[in-house]
């Protein structure tokens, strides 16, 4: 394995060194006019401009810097706040696909990829997720979560053929996520789900973005130009940051993946998780701490069983037989166990 490793890798080097030489070549001729013209786009572009009020950033004490990025910072809730009916659309689409087993999968390159790729991993341990129903594509591969891998973003059919080798079908929704809303990895990936039926998302921070033209819904997040020129790491991030935790968190609400507030679904997977388990059950039914135990030994520590065999009087197999015919949706299987009581009680008084 460590020398295919090594192959691939040196492989990938060879490509990108031959790319990076024609880029050189081409600074000679057409590329003066190549980067001329994506020097104009970037000069369009808000999260791009130049602050020269903060030109002389550098100087000031470290607390005045903190200052002012903190300052900064508290903009941003504010710019996703005028984009909350198009975010809400956006997740109720979403949702509605989900239902019926589609998968959510995100698309960027560089912090917006990452960000993407963190968002999906969240989502097992928290929602008790299969680890395919949300997925996250950074472009350049895995390996891009660490190292920059040149050129990656410039190919929309390197998004086309991620898409691809996932199977891509039209009951998928997949988010582009571009801080620029130029970036062809993500322009390409929505472009690619939209020609084969699936739900298409765009998220950026500029308006009149490519990206959410090209998106059945687009969502454009305007925080204005970064402390440092640029460096959309920084308000950009923290926005695209902020849509995401909706987008997940919300879908998952709308797929019963909660009850209330509390996350009924989450993996218990290590120590920590165990003893939130039990508060959650806790905190759901305000039994004794045997009773939750027990609860959670009858269902195999799934929390939202235990939950259901404490609140609807029922053992470990009918609350999961409720649970299944209301397709995990608990309050719905409370009721149905609550229907199930009353009925069997009305027979036995007959």
């Amino acid at each position: 394995m460590t020398s295919q490793h090594g192959e691939h890798n040196g492989t990938q080097h060879n490509g990108a060194q031959r790319n990076a030489n024609q880029h050189g070549d081409n600074q000679h001729g057409d590329g003066r006019e190549e980067y001329g013209e994506l020097r104009a786009q970037l000069d369009t572009l808000t999260t791009e401009a130049f602050r020269p009020e903060l030109a002389e950033i550098d100087q000031l004490p470290t607390l005045d810097i903190a200052r002012i990025m903190n300052g900064e910072d508290t903009t941003v809730p504010a710019a996703v706040a005028a984009q909350l009916p198009r975010i809400a659309a956006a997740i109720d689409a979403t949702a509605e696909r989900a239902a019926r087993g589609g998968r959510l999968i995100y698309a960027g390159a560089g912090t917006a990829g990452r960000l993407g790729v963190l968002d999906a991993s969240e989502c097992p341990p928290t929602f008790n997720t299969d680890p395919e129903d949300v997925v996250g594509l950074i472009a350049g591969g895995p390996g891009a979560m660490v190292t920059s891998v040149e050129g990656a973003e410039d190919s929309k059919e390197l998004a086309a053929a991620d898409l691809t080798a996932l199977k891509l079908a039209a009951a998928d929704t997949v988010v582009g996520i571009s801080a620029s809303g130029r970036t062809p990895y993500a322009v390409g990936a929505v472009e690619h789900a939209r020609s084969l039926g699936a739900l298409t998302i765009g998220l950026s921070c500029n308006e009149g973005s490519a990206l959410a033209a090209a998106a059945e819904h687009g969502i454009e997040v305007v925080v204005g130009p970064e402390l440092l020129t640029g460096s959309t790491r920084l308000k950009a991030g923290t926005a695209q940051k902020l849509v995401l935790n909706m987008i997940s968190t919300i879908t998952m609400i709308r797929l019963g993946k909660t009850y209330g507030n509390l996350m009924v679904d989450v993996r218990a997977s290590n120590d920590k998780l165990r003893a939130r388990s039990r508060r959650i059950v806790s905190l759901a039914t305000g039994a004794p701490d045997d009773r939750i135990e027990s609860a959670l030994r009858t269902t195999d520590g799934e929390v939202k069983n235990a939950i259901l065999t404490i609140l609807g009087s029922v053992d470990g197999p009918t609350a999961a037989a409720l649970l299944a015919d209301s397709q995990g949706h608990l309050r719905a299987a409370l009721k149905a166990a609550a229907l199930e009581a009353g009925t069997q009680g009305a027979a036995g008084a007959r």
